[in-house]
């Protein structure tokens, strides 16, 4: 492959750094801030962000909606308690609500049974994103949160390329692997010109509940590190904490009653 010139106009590749075809919401559609929740390793926590996140917004009173862009791995109507099947009408689909008022858009809403497997190839789950935002009633809101798939291939480039993304979050753990894969999305954002608000760290720690003393769970915590390489702020650190792994997973992840990300909420505001 050729060196990239950053000329779209006379290249015949399909990259990331193509400038996004554009795309139109339905009428009613207004979203003040698009955020994709990025990290480009999957299991490091981008949809249990992602719902902290909503839920975070909400509480301040902002409108807020969820586009869960994971087509192959759905979490998040099940950490909001959503099942119902989404409907919809000539116009498009209109999103479940949750009972913070936050509108969720999940392929698992759309599905016969929520554990049948997605076996579609990149196309397909391209497409499906992009109806995601073109087809949706979402209404005005301030914020539209994408829970990113994991990885820089054709399902997020599909994202940046289709959807007016504003800014990144990235989600990071104080492993070094998950540090390394993460440095690979963050180039990505960086190549197509996107800002990062900064990095939330997931897994940073485990609280005594005896104590309240921190054990790191780690060695060596690497997020620091991968900050100062890439110019950016860590803006969060995520405990393992019992009570916030079973209310996702009971769908209660609006009970949860932590403070978490009020640093990340006043740098996106």
């Amino acid at each position: 492959m050729s060196e990239c010139t950053h000329d779209c106009s006379s290249c015949g590749q399909d990259c990331a750094s193509r400038a996004p075809e554009p795309v139109v919401p339905t009428a009613d559609t207004k979203i003040k801030r698009i955020v994709g929740v990025l990290s480009g390793k999957g299991g490091v926590g981008k949809s249990m962000v992602s719902s902290l996140l909503a839920v975070k917004l909400a509480e301040q009173g902002y409108r807020v909606g969820i586009m869960d862009a994971d087509i192959t791995g759905p979490s998040i109507p099940k950490m909001f308690g959503l099942h119902e099947q989404l409907y919809g009408d000539e116009l498009g689909i209109f999103p479940a609500t949750s009972t913070l008022g936050i509108k969720v858009v999940s392929i698992n809403m759309m599905l016969e049974n929520e554990d049948d497997a997605v076996l579609w190839r990149g196309p397909i789950l391209g497409g499906l994103i992009k109806q995601f935002y073109t087809e949706v009633h979402w209404g005005e809101l301030d914020y539209l949160l994408i829970d990113m798939p994991p990885g820089t291939s054709d399902i997020a480039i599909s994202v940046i390329q289709q959807i007016p993304v504003d800014q990144f979050v990235m989600v990071t753990t104080p492993s070094k692997l998950v540090s390394m894969v993460v440095g690979k999305a963050i180039n990505m954002a960086k190549q197509v010109n996107k800002p990062i608000v900064g990095l939330v760290e997931n897994m940073a720690y485990l609280k005594c509940d005896q104590c309240g003393h921190e054990i790191s769970l780690y060695r060596n915590d690497e997020t620091e590190a991968t900050a100062e390489k890439y110019g950016l702020e860590v803006v969060a650190r995520l405990p393992m904490d019992p009570e916030l792994a079973n209310d996702a997973d009971e769908g209660n992840i609006e009970s949860y009653s932590g403070d978490l990300l009020n640093g990340l909420v006043e740098k996106m505001k």
